[in-house]
């Protein structure tokens, strides 16, 4: 049997065993089954306690910067209105050492809640921070297949947007996290870009449709009082922008929407809460690559 069908926009012959071929079962590229598990009830005895500490607040269309400590919690809020926002993050002492957006999606899906971890770039390759508390946790897969929390989109930036409507748009995620890491740190604007990184997308509900496959973003959940908690396994540089989109209902590389502010707060635990707990090490891979 021969037919015709739709391969992006080519004919393809559909093979008689189609749908056999369709209809193998999935595998997990990397069961998670194995590794560490965090102490969540010390971290939840130790958050209970815990006091704010310092307090950074990302301007609509702007990012902040904050420093969170090996064994604190940092906790981004919803404040005003509906707002997602993107958040990168460095080891604080070796900015080399970041957020590694695919690998933690590998590890754990597209989209992450409570007890999940924002692992590090390679060659580390280690637990960052921990989420332990998400109060969107409700939301789970709605019927278009959006959740919240995403771990699939790169941030908005001033290049896709020149590429896609030849604008030069200076307030997108990508340039808000450039402009916030180079002030924190002194370096320029050319020196602090290429540290800025892949996103955990905060808040944002997003997806993937069924028939073409294409990233999706919907009106977020969030409401003012909302808010996700992570705890630090090592010492913190991070970044949120306040993403233009604000909601993201309908788009994001424009002063068009309305936008609010977020609250990032750093919390520091009472003093022996965390005892017996240990900042993760790298990972033992011993980096020969096969020559010794």
């Amino acid at each position: 049997m021969t037919s015709s069908g739709s391969n992006h926009g080519g004919t393809t012959h559909v093979p008689e065993d189609a749908e056999a071929r369709r209809a193998i079962a999935p595998v997990i590229c990397y069961p998670n089954d194995t590794l560490p598990v965090p102490d969540m009830a010390l971290y939840a005895r130790a958050l209970a306690g815990a006091e704010v500490a310092e307090v950074a607040i990302a301007a609509p269309r702007e990012a902040c910067t904050f420093h969170v400590p090996a064994g604190s919690f940092f906790r981004i809020v919803s404040v005003d209105g509906p707002q997602v926002g993107d958040l990168n993050l460095w080891n604080a002492h070796d900015l080399s050492e970041r957020f590694y957006s695919g690998k933690t999606r590998a590890l754990h899906g597209t989209h992450v809640t409570t007890g999940e971890r924002l692992w590090s770039s390679f060659p580390t390759l280690r637990p960052m921070a921990t989420i332990v508390e998400d109060t969107l946790g409700w939301y789970g897969i709605d019927a278009y297949g959006g959740a919240v929390h995403d771990v699939i989109g790169t941030r908005c930036d001033p290049y896709t947007g020149n590429l896609l409507s030849g604008v030069q748009y200076h307030h997108c995620c990508h340039s808000n996290l450039t402009r916030a890491l180079a002030d924190a740190t002194g370096l320029s604007l050319a020196e602090a870009e290429p540290h800025v990184h892949d996103v955990l997308n905060v808040f944002m509900c997003t997806g993937f449709t069924r028939d073409t496959g294409q990233y999706f973003m919907k009106a977020s959940p969030v409401r003012p009082g909302d808010h996700l908690t992570f705890f630090a396994e090592i010492d913190l540089l991070g970044a949120l922008s306040a993403c233009p989109g604000g909601d993201c209902s309908a788009e994001h590389t424009s002063d068009a929407a309305a936008c609010y502010p977020l609250r990032v707060e750093v919390l520091q635990p009472a003093e022996g809460a965390l005892e017996g707990w240990m900042p993760p090490p790298v990972n033992g891979y011993d980096r020969s690559h096969g020559r010794g």
